[in-house]
Order: structure tokens, then sequence, then C-alpha cells
């Protein structure tokens, strides 16, 4: 049953913040702008994902946006028409570090993206674990259109995901991609039909609250680590991690678990 996540303490204005055992979801919730992220709303996300990292009951989160139209179209175009050099580099480094945190959140989260994903809606869904697309989603980075770069890390992520050659010209042009064609260039994961969206990304996250939350916690730290050092260096990160997990209790439960035949049960230690 879903209930409401830290009311007493978090109030938000444009998000929806749930919770369902170990599962978290949140909701960009301004559908009248297509879920169009503006500073209020960075903000938001920032206090919520602090908050979902902090707390250790919350294994995985979803995100998604209210509506059927839109995960989030893009940022608030009057606030960009409005920004200096100083303010708009302030507002991409602001940007860049809530997008950071939900990529080393250190749990799992799914995009659960259910409509438009443009510009800073395609950097949200690129910063998160694994993106699930219903088939009517759509993907690009337009600010090009708008004599705009993205500034949300979109430069840096898309290439990680689609390779060089096919980022640069979804950047160049600002071409939209369906759903189809995100999945097979590799910026997402999976499509399904728009209506079975939430079933399907509750599932997934069903199935991996089930997993071993420090092991998870490790091997996202060293894919992420491991992109951005050379082949070696990874391989010594990879090799840490290997040693410190094999010390919990969990790696204990599992392998107990595996040789006497029965269903793990992971604690988080």
């Amino acid at each position: 049953m879903e209930y409401n996540f830290l009311s007493k303490n978090m109030t938000f204005d444009n998000l929806l913040l749930d919770r369902d055992g170990a599962l978290a979801v949140v909701t960009i919730n301004r559908p009248k702008v297509l879920n169009a992220l503006n500073g209020a709303t960075l903000a938001e996300l920032e206090q919520a994902f602090s908050a979902l990292q902090a707390d250790a009951s919350v294994r995985v989160v979803i995100v998604t946006g209210a509506g059927e139209k839109s995960f989030v179209a893009g940022a608030d175009i009057s606030e960009l028409a409005a920004q200096t050099a100083a303010s708009a580099r302030e507002l991409a480094l602001r940007g860049q570090r809530v997008f950071g945190l939900i990529e080393n959140l250190g749990k799992p989260v799914i995009a659960a993206v259910n409509g438009f994903a443009l510009g800073g809606g395609c950097e949200l869904a690129m910063a998160c674990t694994i993106r699930l697309a219903a088939d009517t989603a759509r993907f690009g980075q337009p600010e090009v259109n708008l004599g705009l770069i993205p500034g949300y890390a979109g430069t840096q992520r898309l290439p990680r995901l689609v390779g060089k050659g096919i980022a640069l010209e979804l950047l160049l042009t600002g071409r939209q991609v369906k759903s189809e064609e995100a999945a097979r260039i590799g910026l997402v994961n999976r499509v399904v039909p728009a209506a079975d969206l939430l079933t399907e990304a509750r599932a997934l996250a069903a199935e991996l609250a089930r997993k071993p939350p420090v092991a998870m916690q490790y091997i996202l730290d060293a894919v992420h680590r491991g992109l951005d050092s050379a082949m070696r260096e990874g391989e010594r990160l990879e090799a840490t991690a290997f040693g410190l997990v094999s010390a919990t209790d969990d790696m204990r439960e599992g392998t107990s678990a595996f040789l006497e035949k029965r269903q793990a049960e992971f604690t988080g230690r």
C-alpha cells in the first residue's frame, strides 16, 4: 500500500513522493507545463533524493512524470531566457549536482519515461540507473534549436550511452527519437506499452529490492568510477570492492542460501 514518505518533515510543490515498502516513487508533478524543470523543482529533487539516499530502508527508486504526455519536457524556457553568463553557469552546475546525486545514489533509480523526455528531461532519464520507456515516449536534446547546449551533463552522458557519433548527431540536430529508436541505440533499456509502464517499473523494482543492497551499491560505484578510469585502475577498484563485499553478512547469507537450496534474505549488512 502506498503512503506519503516523510510528509511530516518534507513538503513539495512540484513533486509527489510516495512509498511502498522498500520502493519510493518520485513523480515530477507539473503537468500543466509538461513537467518542465524550473529552479524550484531542481531544489525539491535535491531535497527528496538526499532524504532517499539517507534512508537505508529505501532500496529502489522510480522516477516518472505526472500525466500521460510528458516525463519532463525540458527546462523552464522563461527562466533560461533571463540568464546571464554567470547565472547560467551556476544553473548548469546546480543541475549537474542534482543529477549527479541521482546517478550516485548508491541504490538503483529506474526512470519510467511516460512521454516527452527532452532537454533536461532526457538528462534526468540518463542520470537514472535503468530506463524503461512507454511506446509513446520521445527523447531528445533540442537545446541547439534555442542557441544553447545541454547544461545538466547531456553532452557527457549521451555519448557514454549511445556512442560519440550518434550522440553528436542528436546534439547537433536537436532531433527527437521515438522510444523504439531510443532502445535500438542504447538510450533506453526496454520499451513497454504505455498502459503497462508503471506496472513493469514496479516489477523490476521489486526484483531489485530483493537483491543485496551492499553488493548493488558496490556494483554501481565500480561501474561509475570505472568508466572514468583506465581499465587497470577500474580492475583495482573492482578487486577492492570484491574484498569488502566478501566480508558482509549478505555475502554469507547469499552463499549459505545457495548451498542450502533456499531463498536468500538479505539485510543490507
